[in-house]
């Protein structure tokens, strides 16, 4: 069973929908998907009973979560899900994994009387409940602390009306201790045992330590046969803990010296807004095919010819002065690029970016990349 839900939903995805008859439960932003009736639609009372016999469910949206929450009577499964949104509640239950790494959730309203002096930096300061690194900020000084409270003072009607508070919450916050090392991203599941199945590895490059974007994310078959094996492992040790069946994940991570430290798990959905549709571009298998179909893919099969290429996935985040109101001139920014595999465009005042850039990139390209970290967009608003 899929749940599509706003803000969007990708080609990528709807095609394949269309064309396995996949079901999708009946509701209005699905109907305004159907094109002429190609979805194969089912009443949510007739998904809700699927899903409580055992029918595997995702989502291509965090804002399907509360109907699933109020609507499917299965408590294994909406526990999971309610632990790792919650980003207090993931790291309390996986606190074993990350021994001594600090950690304190305060309210919002207690957040603004918290002494600076008596915290521990550097942190990273965000919303016990977000989404696309929407309210996160990384503190090593007082003078960031207050740059980060103005911030979240600023942005927080802006969360309300791009998202529910089920995506983006703005009535608690977490401060956990700034983790080192090199930061990944997961799409993974567990399965009916409770086993990962690990399905893409992304490395996340970020301009600086202070950089808190989804900016740049990179996978190639190097980066997932480095990284495939040992972020499988880490994540049965998680699931050791909480108990998950049958729920997709996705899940960022920083690794040093081995040691794997979570950042979130994001439960019933792969990377956002379709960003899981890299490993179809990149790699010809869909994330959510495999899933919904039980059938992780032949990594072997897939990167066969492939092994001199990085694809990149890249949200184009609007610059901190952007009004909304300028219109950006995609083509101009394709014209940068030398193998654009997609550039998906989006409404940035529904969706608070400016679209989605998937492209492959090999060892004559790969100063692309540079530019798509650094550059602040400025020069293609217009």
């Amino acid at each position: 069973m899929i749940v599509l839900e706003e803000p969007y939903a990708s080609e990528p995805l709807l095609s394949w929908l269309a064309s396995s008859r996949h079901p999708v439960l009946d509701n209005e932003f699905a109907r305004s998907c159907a094109r002429d009736g190609a979805l194969n639609l089912v009443a949510a009372k007739e998904a809700a009973r699927r899903i409580e016999e055992g029918e595997r469910v995702c989502t291509n949206s965090e804002n399907a979560l509360s109907w699933v929450a109020a609507n499917v009577r299965d408590e294994e499964l909406t526990r999971a899900i309610g632990l790792f949104k919650d980003k207090a509640a993931m790291r309390r239950a996986l606190a074993p994994l990350s021994p001594g790494l600090f950690f304190r959730t305060c309210s919002a309203e207690e957040l603004f009387d918290l002494d600076f002096r008596e915290l521990e930096p550097p942190f990273v300061l965000k919303p016990s409940v977000g989404f696309c690194s929407m309210g996160v900020h990384a503190v090593e000084s007082r003078e960031e602390w207050e740059r980060a409270l103005a911030d979240i003072r600023r942005s927080a009607r802006t969360w309300g009306a791009l998202y529910p508070e089920s995506v983006i919450g703005s009535e608690s916050f977490v401060l956990e201790g700034y983790v080192d090392g090199v930061e990944y991203a997961l799409d993974a599941y567990f399965d009916e045992t409770g086993a990962a199945q690990v399905l893409n590895v992304l490395r996340h490059d970020f301009a600086s330590p202070s950089d808190t974007s989804d900016r740049l994310y990179l996978t190639s078959p190097a980066i997932v046969r480095e990284n495939a094996r040992t972020m499988a492992a880490w994540l049965d040790q998680a699931n050791a803990l909480v108990g998950a069946r049958n729920l997709p994940v996705h899940v960022e991570v920083r690794v040093k010296d081995g040691q794997v430290t979570p950042i979130e798990f994001n439960p019933l959905r792969f990377a956002g807004l379709g960003g899981t549709d890299i490993s179809w571009h990149a790699y010809g298998y869909r994330t959510y095919e495999a899933f919904l179909d039980g059938t992780p893919p032949d990594f072997d099969a897939a990167f066969a010819g492939k092994d001199d290429k990085v694809y990149a996935m890249s949200l184009l985040n609007p610059p901190s002065d952007a009004t909304g109101g300028e219109r950006f001139d995609y083509e101009a920014f394709a014209s940068r690029f030398s193998h654009v595999l997609e550039l998906r465009p989006f409404d940035v005042r529904r969706v608070g970016s400016y679209g989605f850039l998937f492209l492959e990139t090999d060892p004559s390209t790969a100063g692309e990349l540079s530019f798509i970290m650094r550059t602040d967009l400025r020069e293609f608003l217009r």
